[in-house]
Parts: C-alpha cells; sequence; structure tokens
C-alpha cells in the first residue's frame, strides 16, 4: 500500500512540474482566454506595438460577391510578449483572425480581416477591427480599410 501510494505521489509531482513548465513557454503554444484577459489587468505585462503598414488599409475596387483579405502587420517593439486577446469586426460582413500565440519582444505577426461584398450596396464602405491586447499607452487599438463595390 506505502508503494502505491509513494508512486502515486511521484507521479502526480511528476505532472505538476510539466504542466508548470507547459505554461511557463508561452510562445510554443496558444494561450486560452483566460490567461489572455489575466494579460490585459497586469500592466507589468504590458508592451508596445507598431502597426507595421499602418493601421488605415485602403483597397481599391473589387466587384460586389467578391472577399478580400486585409493584413494588418503588427511588430512588438517592447520587451514584454504581445499578448492579442481579442479581435472583433464592425459588422458581419468582415471576419478576422489573430494571432493565438504570444508574439515575443522584436517578432511581427499579423491579424488578417476578410471583407466580403457579398449582399453590400455599390459604393465606398470603410469598415473596421477593434484589436484589445497588452500594450501600453492603450489596450485597444482600431483597424481601418476602405473598399470601394462595384458591379
Amino acid at each position: 500500500m506505502k508503494r502505491i501510494l509513494v508512486v502515486l505521489t511521484l507521479a502526480a509531482g511528476m505532472a505538476a512540474c510539466n504542466s508548470g513548465n507547459q505554461s511557463a513557454n508561452t510562445d510554443e503554444a496558444p494561450l486560452n482566454d483566460s490567461l489572455k484577459q489575466a494579460a490585459l489587468r497586469d500592466s507589468s505585462n504590458y508592451t508596445t506595438v507598431e502597426w507595421v503598414d499602418s493601421t488605415f488599409q485602403d483597397i481599391g475596387s473589387i466587384k460586389k460577391g467578391q472577399t478580400v483579405e486585409i493584413p494588418f502587420v503588427v511588430k512588438n517593439t517592447g520587451d514584454k510578449p504581445l499578448i492579442i486577446s481579442s479581435v472583433n469586426p464592425g459588422c458581419g460582413c468582415t471576419v478576422a483572425d489573430k494571432p493565438e500565440k504570444p508574439i515575443m519582444p522584436g517578432q511581427e505577426d499579423k491579424i488578417v480581416a476578410r471583407y466580403n461584398s457579398t449582399g453590400q450596396p455599390t459604393g465606398t464602405h470603410t469598415k473596421n477591427v477593434k484589436v484589445r491586447a497588452n500594450t501600453k499607452p492603450t489596450t485597444d487599438h482600431l483597424l481601418l480599410f476602405k473598399v470601394t463595390v462595384t458591379d
């Protein structure tokens, strides 16, 4: 009985050590939502960013029914890992993907917005994607793009 207890205790200890190492190595695995929210609450983990190509892009003209991808390149210019907590497109015609892993200092990644012009009226449209990240001086960023839908 004592042997079983010792073996179980050792196994539990090894499992705890392994799980601790995995969470400390955040550059290898995506973060869960609670870790992303914790990063936003702790300003000692804030970093700075540069939007490499700008926070505004003019896509030009596309035909009605066409879908276009708009990449926004972000560079972590600080000294802490950059954690993109959320991206929220301003309307149903746009979706956006974000990096799930932290962006290490000096590294770049991108947020990709996809605009679907199906059902959209012809003319010029300006759309937005709201980004929340562990950044200073603000945690909120607004990415904008303009597109003209033609027949």
